[in-house]
C-alpha cells in the first residue's frame, strides 16, 4: 500500500514546502512552551482550586445568613405562639360552656406543639449556622495561602513568557503567513495528523525511515517521494513525508 494522497489547488511541490515550514514553525513554539515545563499547568489548577474555594466560602456564609434569618424568624413564631397561649388561657376563664373551654385548650396545646416543633428548628439552624461560620473561617486562611502562592507563579510565568515574547511573536506571525497559503482541507489534514501524532504531522527521511515512528520506508516509495509530486504518508504512523529537498526549501520560506 503506497499511502498517496492527491491534492489540488496549490502547486505539490509548494504544498509539501509549507506544510513542512509549518511543522518546523509549530515545533520551535512546542519548544518553547516545554520551557515553561509545569507553569501553566500550575497557574491554570491554582486558579481553579481558589475559584472553587472562593465559592464554597461565598456559599458557606450565604447558608449561616440564611440559616440565622429563619431562627430568627422561628423564634419571632414562638414569641407568636406564647402570646397566643396567653390570649387563649384568659378566654378561658371568660368561656361559658365547656365546649368552648375545651376549644380554647385544644388552641392552647396547637401552640405548644408548635413552639416545642420551633425550638428544635432554631437548635437546627443555630447549629448550621455556627458550622458553616466556623468552615467558612477556616477557609479564609487556605484562600489567602493560594493567592499568594498563585501570584508567586503567575510571576514566574510571566517572567518567562517576557523573555521569549519576541520569538513566540515572530513564531506566530511566520505560521499565519504560512497557513494563508495553505487550502483549508490541507489544513485540517495537518491539524489532525499533528493533535494524533504528538505535534508531529509532517516529517523527513532519515535513513531510509520515518522520523517519527522510525519505521522502514520502501526504497521504491523513497524513490517516489524524492520526485515531489504527490503526498506521501507514513504506512505505520500516517504521518506526512518529506524529501531532503522539501525540508531545504522549506527552510527558506521562514
Amino acid at each position: 500500500m503506497n499511502n498517496i494522497i492527491i491534492t489540488e489547488r496549490v502547486p505539490l511541490e509548494k504544498k509539501l514546502q509549507l506544510l513542512y515550514a509549518l511543522q518546523l514553525v509549530d515545533t520551535s513554539y512546542d519548544e518553547l512552551q516545554e520551557l515553561k515545563g509545569d507553569l501553566p499547568q500550575i497557574v491554570q489548577e491554582l486558579e481553579q482550586t481558589l475559584d472553587a474555594k472562593k465559592t464554597l466560602k461565598k456559599e458557606l456564609e450565604k447558608t449561616a445568613k440564611e440559616s440565622i434569618t429563619q431562627r430568627n424568624a422561628a423564634d419571632a413564631e414562638i414569641i407568636r405562639f406564647k402570646e397566643l397561649i396567653e390570649k387563649y388561657k384568659n378566654q378561658q376563664f371568660q368561656v361559658k360552656t365547656n365546649k368552648q373551654y375545651d376549644a380554647l385548650a385544644r388552641e392552647i396545646d396547637y401552640c405548644q406543639e408548635q413552639i416545642v416543633k420551633l425550638q428544635k428548628e432554631m437548635d437546627v439552624l443555630e447549629g448550621k449556622a455556627a458550622i458553616s461560620k466556623e468552615d467558612a473561617q477556616k477557609l479564609a486562611p487556605e484562600i489567602e495561602a493560594l493567592e499568594k502562592q498563585l501570584a508567586e507563579k503567575r510571576k514566574e510565568l510571566a517572567a518567562i513568557n517576557k523573555e521569549h515574547e519576541d520569538e513566540e511573536l515572530k513564531l506566530k506571525k511566520q505560521r499565519e503567513k504560512i497557513v494563508e497559503k495553505l487550502t483549508k482541507t490541507d489544513y485540517k489534514m495537518y491539524e489532525r495528523i499533528r493533535a494524533a501524532r504528538d505535534g508531529k504531522a509532517v516529517v523527513p527521511v532519515r535513513r531510509n525511515s520515518c522520523a517519527g515512528c522510525y519505521n522502514r520506508v520502501p526504497p521504491q516509495k523513497i524513490l517516489e517521494l524524492r520526485k515531489n509530486n504527490a503526498l506521501h504518508t507514513c504506512e505505520r504512523c500516517g504521518r506526512i513525508l518529506v524529501s531532503d529537498e522539501i525540508v531545504e526549501k522549506a527552510k527558506t520560506l521562514l
